[in-house]
């Protein structure tokens, strides 16, 4: 076996690693340093179009769900005021989607992906979106935000005439992506992860060397917080003291918040798998399929709101607002309706992932928090812990971001504390949806076929 030749020394003396050396030499490319410097300028343009846009679908929905309902004699929308604005949505998206470029973004049961953004088909995810989230679709805003942003990006450098390479598209892509996303969860950290999750840094290897080391972070935190606890000694940690009491965790939280994990990612799982069914059977007639499906949706809301008395918008919405209610007075909410809101918002989130047009991320945060608020009662078991752990079980399991969801939910919280239940429940909830069958594929939205009529009639 030949010995490899030596590297060239660096100019210190030493040699420096491979990956290092690469990264000076992709620094000092113009190229790249023109894609930076771009990216930097299109932050201003489409942070502010993304702001507009959540504005614009803020207004929306609070117009149809609130002030039209008040118009018309009612204090709050009634049972049956989901029926016809997603049955609305269902034929307006089944019509965009088949007739605009694009398809109006990509469906949200294949997940939240970057990548695939352009300027020609952002008319249709803007309006498809427009159409689907006031009017009471299961699902939240960040889908659309990432094609916005990635489209916005990729034509202002086609307007200044950039010129246009696979990595300059990618990076240009990404960077415009997190611009928009950092509006709604107002962090650019967390924009920054999660689009770099998402674009699959690393690929498998990553999540192989991820896993373990979220693992034994959360394990070795638990660890040195016990041994602090008990002996009242201190290691110098960096830590910052909050206003605000903390819970402690406790073996309890840890125990019941493993077990609550894997419930949890098979309950997301089996909604996925039920969206991606909804999407096969939307594929097959797009404009008539949709509009049933979200009418489906309708009915869930419906039904949840004639067996709890409460709000339709409980599960016709992303679930933002309700989940802020629930996070202020969880006590609030009995058995009764924290069931009913489960399996209601459950269905009505698969059948919009199939059919109708958003993202992922809320609802599957709402439903975890719900089910740690239903569980909570359980012997050892808090309720601040119990919501922690099952929106990091549920953002996971709907993402596939263990990391991404680990910072979004301790953002959320904002209690530091809470960070190795967290994880522990993210892991446990990837590891376990990653291990049950992936169902089926998402097959893309076909445009109607060419009439006999018009295929004789068009040249060969």
């Amino acid at each position: 076996m030949t010995e490899p030749s030596p590297r060239p020394a660096a100019s210190g003396g030493g040699t420096q690693p491979e990956e290092a050396d690469r990264l000076r030499d992709m620094l000092r490319t113009p190229t790249y340093l023109k894609t930076l410097g771009f990216s930097a300028l299109i932050g201003l343009p489409v942070s502010l179009a993304a702001f507009w846009f959540l504005v614009g679908l803020h207004q929306l929905e609070h117009l149809m769900w609130a002030n039209v309902p008040q118009a018309l004699g009612w204090d709050a929308p009634p049972w049956w005021w989901p029926l016809p604005l997603l049955l609305v949505a269902g034929i307006l998206v089944g019509l965009l989607v088949t007739h605009l470029p694009g398809a109006g973004g990509h469906i949200p049961a294949s997940g939240l992906h970057a990548g695939g953004s352009s300027a020609a088909a952002l008319p249709g995810v803007i309006l498809a979106a427009a159409v689907s989230l006031p009017l009471g679709a299961a699902l939240g805003p960040e889908a659309p935000l990432v094609a916005l942003g990635g489209g916005l990006a990729l034509l202002f450098r086609n307007l200044v005439r950039t010129p246009a390479t696979p990595q300059s598209k990618a990076l240009l892509g990404a960077a415009g992506a997190a611009a928009a996303v950092s509006t709604i969860f107002g962090n650019p950290l967390m924009a920054a992860v999660l689009l770099m999750e998402m674009a699959g840094v690393g690929g498998p290897q990553l999540f192989a060397v991820m896993l373990p080391v979220l693992l034994s972070s959360g394990v070795g935190s638990l660890v040195f917080t016990g041994f602090g606890r008990w002996t009242g000694l201190s290691t110098g940690g960096l830590s910052l003291k909050l206003g605000e009491p903390v819970p402690r965790i406790d073996t309890g939280d840890v125990f019941w918040s493993v077990l609550m994990a894997v419930a949890i990612g098979v309950f997301v799982h089996l909604i996925l798998t039920g969206g991606r069914l909804a999407a096969v059977f939307v594929s097959m007639r797009p404009v008539v399929h949709t509009a049933v499906c979200a009418l489906a949706a309708g009915v869930c809301a419906s039904v949840y709101a004639l067996t709890t008395d409460l709000s339709p918008a409980d599960v016709a919405s992303s679930g933002q607002a309700t989940l802020t209610r629930m996070a202020a007075d969880p006590h609030a909410w009995g058995v009764g309706a924290l069931i009913a809101v489960l399996i209601c918002k459950g269905a009505a989130y698969a059948l919009c992932l199939g059919s109708l047009r958003g993202g992922p991320i809320f609802p599957s945060l709402f439903l975890g928090g719900a089910m740690g608020v239903l569980l909570a009662p359980l012997p050892g078991l808090g309720v601040v812990p119990g919501m922690a752990a099952g929106m990091a079980a549920a953002a996971t399991s709907a993402l596939r971001l263990p990391v991404s969801s680990v910072v979004l939910v301790g953002l959320l919280l904002g209690k530091t504390d809470l960070i190795p239940v967290v994880i522990l429940a993210a892991v446990v909830a990837f590891v376990t949806t990653e291990l049950l069958p992936p169902g089926r594929a998402v097959p893309p939205v076909v445009k109607p076929a060419v009439s006999p009529a018009a295929s004789v009639a068009s040249p060969a």
